[in-house]
């Protein structure tokens, strides 16, 4: 059985963005593809960016590798729903289904493994001035379940 779940995925040094509607399969089994374009249009400094996915019936799995990453730049004064995304970060934003979303979840983790976790109210979606936008943060992302495991190679530049 496989779902199908919307995803807007972001990584790495500069805003990159894979905007696709992909198959997820259940675990063990995964899907993962790779993207290395930036927003608006490809930027060659943008890292290439893996991600492996699958679900079981509680979990939503995404493993990303970013690749060539040499900076690993965060602030480690920063905590759970602080604006990591000022620093490098992954981010997926999810919704279950194909069609457009207003709602979605919006995940982030920088290298400090410090999470950003709000399901985002965005009718608009593309921030038109006066258009409604809000957000409810996972005020307790790991006693909630969540789950996060952030590891850094630096020799390797992964």
């Amino acid at each position: 059985m496989t779902r199908i779940f919307t995803l807007l995925l972001l990584a790495a040094t500069a805003v990159l963005a894979c905007g696709v509607d992909v198959k997820v399969p259940a675990c063990p089994s995964t899907t993962s593809f790779t993207f290395n374009t930036g927003i608006p249009a490809v930027d060659p400094s943008c890292p290439l960016t893996e991600v492996q996915m699958c679900y079981t019936p509680t979990q939503l799995k995404l493993a990303f590798t970013a690749y060539n990453e040499t900076e690993f730049y965060y602030d480690a004064s920063q905590t759970t729903n602080g604006d990591i995304w000022e620093y490098e970060v992954v981010e997926a934003f999810i919704y279950k289904g194909a069609d457009d979303p207003q709602t979605y979840f919006e995940y982030e983790v920088n290298a400090n493994n410090v999470t950003y976790n709000a399901f985002v109210y965005n009718p608009s979606r593309v921030r038109k001035e006066g258009a409604p936008f809000d957000h409810a943060f996972v005020m307790d992302p790991f006693g909630d379940g969540f789950e996060v495991d952030t590891r850094v190679n630096k020799k390797a530049q992964l």
